[in-house]
């Protein structure tokens, strides 16, 4: 079962990326991970940083998929930024949107856009 979770992840992922492509979006990276946390995918959209979480949801009986993004993960994500953001040397100031990409089992996707504040340190 966790075997088929995550390759429905990265079916998800690889969605999300070719969505946000086709609207613009740089994908810098996919699957940012360190000690604190993981971010999805990391994209440019030619003014602002977008840290996006991508959920998947195969059945309507298990509620929406941003509602799995509880303020304990967003934290994570926030902390997995920074360190991004450390790693990378980019100042505090950088312009930066906490994006949710939700994907239904027909493979359809939901942008919220900052559909969370930064939760850091």
């Amino acid at each position: 079962m966790k075997d088929t979770r995550k390759k429905s992840g990265t079916l998800a992922e690889t969605v999300a990326a070719a969505y946000l492509t086709d609207k613009g979006v740089r994908i810098l990276q996919r699957n940012f991970r360190c000690r604190f946390g993981e971010i999805d995918l990391i994209g440019w959209d030619g003014t602002v940083y977008l840290i996006v979480e991508v959920k998947f949801r195969s059945s309507a009986g298990q509620g929406e998929p941003a509602e799995a993004v509880d303020f304990r993960k967003q934290h994570r994500i926030c902390l997995a930024f920074d360190y991004f953001r450390m790693k990378e040397h980019l100042d505090d100031y950088v312009p930066v949107r906490f994006d949710v990409i939700e994907i239904d089992r027909y493979q359809r996707c939901h942008w919220i856009r900052n559909a969370f504040e930064y939760h850091g340190l």
